[in-house]
This record gives C-alpha cells, sequence and structure tokens, in this order.
C-alpha cells in the first residue's frame, strides 16, 4: 500500500472518483456517491474536533441540519439564490458553533460529549417544533438545485455529482494544510494532553473554539450541499442517527488521519448498498461486520496501517542499527 500515500496516491484516488461515472449503471448509484460525497465533507469535519483535537462532539449531525435548513429557508421561504444561502449556510453554523462551543468546550472528557448530546436534541426538537421557521415534521420541499454559474449548470444528477466532488477536493486540501500547519499542531497538542499543551503556551480555550468552529462549518457546507442535491428537508436530518453513521465513517476509517474518513465514508456506503437486498435484516449482518471491525482494527482502517508501516520502520531502522555493533563485536572475537 505503500503507493497510496503522497500525491500519486491522491491523484489515483482523484481519477477514480472522475471515472465513476462512466462505470455508474445508472443515475441512482450516482446519486448515492454524491451523498457519500456530502457526507464524506462533513466526516472531515467531524474528524478535525474530535480526530485531531480530542473533543468527541456529538453535535455534529445537528450542525448538518443547521446549514442544510439554511439553504431550505432562505432559498424556499425568501427566493434567496441558492449560491448566497450557501454562504450563509457557513456563516450561521460558523456563528452558532462559536457560542455552542464557548458553553460545552468549558467541560471536559464524557461531560464535553453529554452536553453536545443534549445540544444536538435541542436543535432537533427546535426543528420539529418551531413550525413558523422550519415547517416543522412537514419539512421543506422544493428546494432549488444549485445555480449555473455561467456555462456550467448542475440541474442533472452528474452535474451535481461533479460539483459535490469538487467541493470534496477543495475540503480535503483546506484540511491537509490545516492539519500540516502549526495550528494543526496545536490541535493535536491540546489532543494529547491538556496540561502539555498549556505548558507549551497554547491558549486551549481559543484553540478548541478555533477547532469546534472550523468542524461545525465542514458540517454546516455539507448539508448546504444536502440540501441542494436531495431538495427535501426534515427533522430527522438533526438527529444524533445522523452523528453517529458520521463516528462510524471515522471509526472505521481511521480517526485522526486524512484518508480515513473518506475511505470508511466510501466503504460503510458501498457496504449498505450492498446489503439493501436484505431490507429489515442488513443491520443484522452489517452491525457484526463493524464490531469486529472495531475489535480487530481499533485505529481503523488507515490509522492500522499506518501503526503497522510506522513499526516495520523502526524496526527496520533498529536493525540497521545493531548491524555495524554486531559487525564489530564479531571482529573483535575474530581478534
Amino acid at each position: 500500500m505503500n503507493w497510496l500515500q503522497g500525491k500519486t496516491g491522491w491523484a489515483l484516488l482523484a481519477v477514480a472518483a472522475l471515472a465513476f461515472p462512466l462505470f455508474a449503471q445508472n443515475n441512482y448509484l450516482i446519486s448515492v456517491a454524491t451523498q457519500a460525497f456530502i457526507m464524506a465533507i462533513a466526516a472531515l469535519g467531524m474528524n478535525l474536533i474530535t480526530g485531531y483535537t480530542g473533543q468527541f462532539n456529538l453535535a455534529h449531525g445537528a450542525f448538518m441540519a443547521v446549514g442544510a435548513y439554511t439553504v431550505g429557508i432562505l432559498t424556499v421561504d425568501h427566493q434567496v439564490p441558492f449560491w448566497i444561502a450557501f454562504l450563509a449556510a457557513g456563516v450561521v453554523t460558523a456563528v452558532l458553533g462559536f457560542f455552542i462551543g464557548l458553553l460545552s468546550l468549558r467541560l471536559r472528557g464524557h461531560y464535553f460529549s453529554i452536553f453536545t448530546l443534549c445540544v444536538s436534541y435541542i436543535m432537533f426538537l427546535l426543528i420539529e417544533k418551531w413550525e413558523s421557521l422550519t415547517h416543522g415534521p412537514v419539512g421543506i420541499m422544493g428546494i432549488p438545485a444549485p445555480t449555473g454559474i455561467g456555462p456550467l449548470q448542475f440541474g442533472t444528477p452528474l452535474a451535481q455529482y461533479y460539483l459535490v466532488l469538487a467541493f470534496l477536493v477543495l475540503g480535503l486540501w483546506i484540511m491537509s494544510r490545516i492539519v500540516r500547519s502549526l495550528l494543526g499542531r496545536s490541535f493535536m497538542a491540546v489532543r494529547n494532553s491538556d496540561d502539555l499543551a498549556e505548558a507549551l503556551g497554547i491558549d486551549l480555550m481559543r484553540t478548541k473554539t478555533l477547532s469546534f468552529v472550523l468542524s461545525v462549518v465542514y458540517a454546516g457546507f455539507a448539508g448546504a450541499l444536502y440540501a441542494g442535491q436531495v431538495r427535501f428537508l426534515g427533522p430527522d436530518l438533526a438527529s444524533e442517527a445522523v452523528t453517529f453513521d458520521l463516528v462510524m465513517f471515522v471509526l472505521v476509517g481511521g480517526i485522526g488521519t486524512l484518508l480515513g474518513p473518506l475511505l470508511g465514508t466510501f466503504l460503510v456506503t458501498w457496504l449498505t448498498q450492498s446489503l439493501q437486498f436484505l431490507q429489515d435484516y442488513r443491520m443484522v449482518v452489517f452491525g457484526p461486520v463493524l464490531i469486529a471491525l472495531i475489535i480487530f482494527l481499533p485505529d481503523g482502517i488507515v490509522g492500522t496501517w499506518l501503526k503497522r508501516r510506522a513499526q516495520r520502520a523502526d524496526a527496520a531502522q533498529a536493525a540497521k542499527a545493531a548491524t555495524p555493533g554486531a559487525a564489530a563485536q564479531e571482529a573483535q572475537g575474530n581478534a
């Protein structure tokens, strides 16, 4: 799997994504892949706050719903152009994430997770009960597709596939720049130890809040793309099930890695589609498969591979370092 690392591996993945519609049998498969890309964008955001900063946010799916409903409300009820509503979705989730982050990040560990789970449920209730704003259980219908940009039009499943793919590539590039920067190192220092990060001069609250805001902005933009692709929204988008799906994507692929959320999203989506013939019983098969992955690959697929590669590299380096000493001892013995 050494080919998978570096620019070559990412280029091959990009070519495979670009070529997928040529081999897809129908528009349904293209739409499923488009939704997988959208969920991968949201999973990248969750991986930033959970995998790189060590804060287990259980309200991530609710922020995705906030972004989606921002687009739905603005475009359907107020006839705002799609791309203006799209940008507004990022702003709304950022502002909301900032204030919720200030409150929730004063807590640590499972207390933070429980607090965000409560926030998620409050958001779900607001979306379900605030009928004058969100249309309640009926949901929002008739959301327009993303409007065209010059000669580019996005009214077909194929066009939306490539549009979402472009946003996924952009999101990956931005995320790679973040995690490889000094800011990303600060996030990882906080993940490893709050006390050690403080000793290094890192402002814990500011760093955690920034990570939280950046992560929910990813969720907000993913929700905005979801609204433009599905064209219908219901309160279930804000349920904890969406967050647990995102957690599953990150854990299966490999938490704290760039490739992990992508691989986990695509693999779980493919498994779910493959088991559709079982209808209501497919989770009976899918559940044990997921449990087995978590038991035998606790670092996820990508995380396990990276860990084993690092162990092999350390063993090879240790053997190389020991070789001159062994040769010297043998020379002394011969003497």
